[in-house]
């Protein structure tokens, strides 16, 4: 890494602790035994990809995701098992955010939903006493706001000229490969960065 001014920040598995496998657990239990075939972090089903890039209402989800699995469950039960993957903001990686904003130029991308950002910041509050999570960046991007998602160019060149940011000062860090790939197609430097790594192992 070289000259980096900029750093471009992945959400889920970066700042906050994920687990798929329960999202998943929590729709068979629901009985919808091929969750798995419809998503996960590799692959995303074209109603997910709709929801992840603001294209449809969560009430419009609900009833898809009904018709989809043929499953005749309510909106409450899908919304819990979709948001049973978000865990927790580790407290120290906040910090380390913190102190590390002091050097760069910090922001962040996810591929997320209103569904799970409604649910991730009410976890971000309560842990820190009501603050707001957005504020530790100079802009948080969120796909179903942007319309755009990873790992599409156009999604990195849009914030890049947003911010106008040089691509070879800018740093990005995700834990999905595919994505990484997306980040390097417009010349921005890269880690991936996947468990058991953290923020915190990171030598910027």
């Amino acid at each position: 890494m070289n000259n980096i001014k900029n750093i471009i920040f992945d959400l889920g598995g970066v700042f906050l602790n994920l687990n798929y496998q329960l999202t998943e657990d929590a729709f068979v239990k629901a009985g919808i035994d091929n969750f798995h075939e419809l998503f996960t972090q590799h692959h995303v089903n074209p109603l997910f990809h709709l929801l992840e890039t603001g294209k449809i209402s969560e009430a419009d989800f609900y009833n898809s995701f009904r018709k989809e699995t043929g499953k005749s469950i309510t909106d409450e039960i899908i919304k819990n098992a979709w948001n049973a993957m978000l865990l927790s903001f580790p407290k120290e990686r906040i910090d380390w955010l913190k102190t590390i904003s002091k050097q760069y130029k910090v922001f962040l991308f996810s591929n997320t939903n209103q569904i799970h950002y409604d649910a991730f910041m009410k976890i971000f509050e309560e842990t820190f006493n009501a603050s707001d999570f957005n504020s530790l960046f100079i802009k948080a991007y969120y796909s179903q706001q942007m319309g755009l998602r990873k790992p599409d160019k156009e999604a990195f060149e849009f914030i890049l000229n947003e911010q106008n940011l040089n691509a070879a000062e800018t740093l990005f860090i995700d834990d999905t490969p595919k994505n990484i790939e997306g980040a390097k197609a417009v010349g921005l430097q890269t880690i991936l960065l996947q468990s058991p790594l953290t923020v915190l192992d990171l030598n910027l």
